[in-house]
């Protein structure tokens, strides 16, 4: 009995003793690294916060990553802290759709480089395909769900930052965007002097007109460039009129936040359309800002402060319920069951942590609201995130906004309610490539055909 245990204690060592060598080689080194990447890593406003680059500063060399020396020391640190569990290539829009891209291959083959002997200087293209680069949606649901604190979308738009300021290498379908952005303010080929076009005929004020609002609605290029997105502007329009908010907006002074062009690595366009926008609005002085994109609410909350733009910015369901709440709009609730199904914009629900108040505000409406599978932080994106909404989709098995909508139409909901104009688009081309029946509606659009 006591040579059988002396036998398993020394085979329990030597076991323990032989695996040392491994240690340092395998996914169980992450058991050092990943308390060092929590304890460590840079707060940030939220997971899709870029950081900034001051681009008046002349003696920056590199854009982005172009070589893996050229990531923060906390992306490499990803790499040994990864545990190797695939739950970020299993959460990937792109990777489920059928897409070269996998979160998890970056961060381990970038392991695999240092195990083998090599160094820092390899290029990232080396690890991750220029292809699997462009597919992503920067939905930010690698980053969420990684239980170790790993970003690799943050490595991913690192590389478009070099690809695109450093070599010039982006898809060509976004140069349409990028030349609106740079010419007329907006992704699109409408003029700047158009942008309060969706507005004619009705009482919206502009900050010439209102210079002290209480609230400053930053509209958004959506509204000025596409027919479909200017039916949730009119109907937040209704709503905040009926209610008596004193509001205005920035009419033709308002330009796009940048939001595509530094998802799709264009820093530069960023950095103007940044600077000027956060000088027009120190000057308003705006106590709130409210907004129906969530982009250009993370934008101006999360990415302008670096920019000196610190302000109090909200999405419109929230503000749709306080008015609601405060009684300032009336909602006229039938008996008969409106069965809505929301899908919760990624740079809402999970960059931003809003996922009650659309609801709410559905609530309010009288909509029995029936979840998908996949919703609130965990929702799956529609696929036009990441500056996706200006490019083609990668090849793939599937299209990210047909295998939402798909999702969406199994719950049996009458509509799919969006809050967002990115989401509005993706949903409703899904519904007329299938020529369903189903609606696809703004959470303002349901709330204002409600209004008493």
């Amino acid at each position: 009995m006591t040579a059988g245990e002396h036998l398993a204690w020394w085979l329990s060592i030597g076991a323990v003793v032989a695996f040392l060598p491994y240690f340092p080689y395998s996914k169980h080194i992450h058991l050092f690294f990943a308390p060092i990447n929590f304890a460590l890593k840079p707060e940030r406003r939220s997971i899709g916060e870029l950081s900034y680059i001051n681009l008046d500063d002349q003696t920056i060399e590199q854009f982005g990553a172009a070589k893996m020396k050229d990531l923060g020391w906390e992306q490499i640190m990803d790499s040994y802290a990864c545990i190797m569990c695939f739950r970020c290539q299993e959460v990937c829009p792109a990777y489920n759709t059928g897409k070269v891209l996998s979160p998890a291959a970056l961060e381990i083959n970038k392991r695999y480089h240092f195990n083998n002997g090599g160094t820092t200087d390899v290029p990232m293209l080396d690890l991750i395909s220029e292809e699997a680069v462009w597919a992503c949606t920067s939905c930010g649901a690698c980053v969420d769900i990684c239980p170790v604190g790993n970003e690799p979308m943050r490595d991913i738009l690192e590389i478009r930052r070099n690809l695109s300021m450093m070599e010039s290498a982006f898809p060509k379908q976004l140069e349409t965007a990028f030349k609106g952005m740079e010419r007329n303010m907006n992704p699109g080929t409408s003029h700047r002097r158009a942008r309060m076009k969706w507005a004619d005929g009705l009482n919206v004020p502009t900050v010439e007109q209102n210079p002290e609002p209480e609230i400053l609605w930053w509209v958004g290029c959506a509204p000025a460039t596409d027919s479909r997105a200017q039916k949730t502007a009119l109907a937040f329009a209704k709503i905040l009129n009926a209610a008596g908010v004193n509001y205005a907006v920035l009419g033709k002074n308002e330009a796009c936040t940048g939001d595509s062009a530094r998802r799709a690595g264009r820093e530069d366009i960023f950095f103007g359309l940044a600077t000027q926008n956060v000088e027009i609005l120190n000057e308003v002085g705006a106590k709130r800002i409210v907004t129906t994109c969530p982009h250009c609410l993370h934008t101006i909350k999360n990415e302008y402060p670096a920019f000196g733009g610190n302000y109090q910015v909200i999405h419109h369901t929230q503000l749709i319920n306080e008015l609601v709440g405060a009684g300032k709009i009336q909602l006229s609730v039938t008996s008969d069951q409106y069965k809505v199904t929301f899908h919760d914009p990624c740079y809402l629900g999970r960059h931003n942590k809003e996922v009650d108040a659309p609801r709410d505000a559905l609530k309010s409406a009288g909509a029995l609201t029936i979840e998908m599978p996949r919703n609130g932080a965990k929702s799956f994106c529609c696929g036009a995130g990441g500056a996706q909404m200006w490019k083609e989709e990668e090849q793939g098995t599937a299209r990210v906004n047909v295998t939402r909508f798909t999702e969406a139409k199994s719950t049996g909901a009458d509509t799919v309610a969006v809050g967002c104009p990115f989401c509005l688009t993706m949903m409703t081309d899904a519904a007329k490539g299938e020529d369903s029946p189903i609606q696809v509606k703004d959470v303002a659009e349901i709330v204002a055909e409600r209004m008493q």
